[in-house]
C-alpha cells in the first residue's frame, strides 16, 4: 500500500508501521480521535461548571 511501511523483527513478524502523514495525516488524526474517545469511554462525566470550578477559572465564559 502506497505510503505505508511495516517494520519487522528478526523473525519477520510485523512490529510497527510507518504512515506517510502527508498522504494519510487526516485519516490518522481521525483514527487517533477514535482511539482517545474509546480509551475514555468508562470515565465519569462531569459538567462544564464543575470542570471550571476544579481548574479555578472561568473558561469560555458566555
Amino acid at each position: 500500500m502506497k505510503g505505508i511501511q511495516y517494520l519487522v523483527n528478526d523473525e519477520g513478524k510485523k512490529t510497527a508501521v510507518l504512515i506517510d502523514l502527508e498522504e494519510y495525516g487526516k485519516l490518522w488524526a481521525d483514527f487517533q480521535d477514535i482511539l482517545v474517545s474509546r480509551s475514555r469511554a468508562n470515565e465519569t462525566e462531569i459538567s462544564w461548571e464543575t470542570l471550571q470550578a476544579e481548574i479555578g477559572q472561568d473558561v469560555y465564559k458566555d
